[in-house]
């Protein structure tokens, strides 16, 4: 299914050549395509499909208040007759809806289709808009499994469309901030990394409340979650993962709860249950979801403790990069309190960080970072919380996608399918690891060829 290719306003998006780029080189072919554009005054045309909370906050109202000279929503897509009406009028845009997308596609010819539907369904949609002829913006994880993610690969290349993975993490002032230290070889050769992150009982339990909860649908936190945490590592160390082995269980959530129900409203147990969670005090959720359960029968305020849960709330991975650094990871998803600690060992030295998110006691608005040289120097690192979601990397990271695509990428943030995949294979093998328990390899999971070093050139 293809539009017209000779209409300007998909001419602007198209780019010149079917090479498969990563996400700074595809940025500046679309700063490229731009400056052939006929008309270079005309908006983008966007399609969202997916109209959660993702959808409607993050890719629809802020884009639309922040970006209105350089957008324009021309269609939404949901399988939710009802969250579609409220995100349409949430939102602030003029565009028709549809339930449809493959009609939504012919008949609003976008030039870029955001991706916010729930995990698992990321590749068709992915799929469908490349051979349209239309680029991508995805929310992560670009997919769930490897099959689903040699399409995508095979979809860009055979088209020539591109896709961007919104890794906005790697937006952030403190982790630009590694980023330049590892550059400049401030620890010498990095050798290996130690790598904990902690969700806390509020944010590691809405996992466990919403589809995440299922490993069909999210691919379990590994994948979900750790798409983040493992595309920093990729981009941090500038080389491919090469072997992967992990541990992972359940055994706070789901089954092994004191007790459990369908979801919180109704749960005879709300008064002794530590995990209740009140939606109706939120009017935004009780009108994107409670007011629309039942058009589909998604409950957002499920119970913790189902027992049907199938996902891992502990997890330990080991990794093998392709220039020797030896990585330990672990995720927990029911701490005290939520963020990460962090340390690259290195021949010259050492940096690290405790980044704390949210944590019951007073904490500086500012991240610090610790960098120690081998004999005894060294030095503390302050730096300022950015403004905006993800500790700054919101607002830098849609700058970039839709006020100036050709904006200079020197620490290469962009992030294309070269680099989603290789996040969520790191996840995917971590994955199959648990379930064989034998060690995965990266490069039998779909035909990427593994770099050493210079991953992002």
């Amino acid at each position: 299914m293809k539009s017209n290719q000779s209409d300007a306003s998909r001419r602007s998006f198209l780019l010149k050549s079917s090479t498969f780029l990563t996400g700074s080189v595809f940025l500046n072919s679309i700063a490229e395509a731009l400056a052939m554009h006929d008309n270079p005054n005309e908006k983008m045309r966007i399609a969202l499909v997916g109209l959660g909370v993702r959808g409607v906050n993050m890719f629809g109202k802020q884009v639309k208040q922040d970006y209105d000279d350089e957008i324009e929503f021309v269609g939404f897509c949901d399988i939710n007759p009802g969250r579609l009406e409220f995100g349409k009028k949430y939102i602030g845009a003029s565009c028709p809806t549809f339930a449809d997308f493959d009609k939504m596609l012919v008949e609003t010819k976008p030039d870029v289709v955001i991706v916010t539907t729930v995990d698992n369904t990321h590749h068709t949609f992915i799929v469908k808009a490349l051979d349209f002829g239309a680029n991508v913006i995805t929310e992560k994880p670009m997919t769930t499994d490897e099959d689903k993610c040699q399409q995508i690969l095979d979809a860009e290349r055979r088209t020539g469309n591109k896709v961007i993975v919104t890794f906005n993490y790697r937006y952030s002032p403190h982790r630009q901030r590694i980023y330049e230290i590892l550059r400049n070889g401030e620890i010498g050769d990095v050798t290996s990394v130690d790598f904990h992150w902690y969700l806390d009982t509020s944010h590691g339990a809405d996992y466990f409340r919403r589809w995440h909860g299922f490993k069909e649908k999210g691919g379990t936190l590994l994948v979900h979650k750790s798409t983040h945490h493992f595309d920093l590592l990729n981009w941090w160390l500038d080389s491919d993962p090469e072997e992967v082995f992990a541990y992972g269980d359940q055994e706070f959530y789901g089954k092994n709860g004191p007790f459990r129900h369908t979801n919180c409203r109704p749960c005879p147990h709300k008064n002794k249950c530590d995990f209740y969670w009140d939606i109706t005090k939120s009017e935004h959720m009780v009108d994107l979801y409670v007011n629309n359960e039942h058009h589909d029968g998604y409950l957002r305020d499920g119970c913790v403790f189902r027992e049907e849960l199938d996902i891992y709330d502990k997890m330990a991975v080991q990794i093998r990069y392709m220039n020797g650094v030896q990585v330990s990871y672990s995720l927990t998803s029911y701490s005290p309190y939520e963020g990460y600690r962090i340390a690259f060992n290195g021949t010259k030295g050492r940096v690290e960080a405790w980044i704390k998110e949210k944590q019951p006691w007073e904490e500086k608005e500012v991240d610090e970072l610790r960098l120690t040289k081998n004999f005894g120097e060294t030095e503390i690192i302050s730096i300022p919380h950015g403004k905006g979601g993800h500790g700054g990397g919101d607002v830098r990271l849609k700058d970039k996608l839709f006020k100036d695509p050709s904006m200079e990428d020197p620490y290469r943030q962009s992030a294309g399918t070269r680099d989603g995949a290789l996040s969520i294979l790191v996840g995917i093998a971590a994955r199959n690891s648990i379930e064989s328990n034998k060690p995965v390899k990266i490069a039998d999971l779909t035909d990427i060829k593994l770099k050493k070093t210079g991953r992002g050139a």
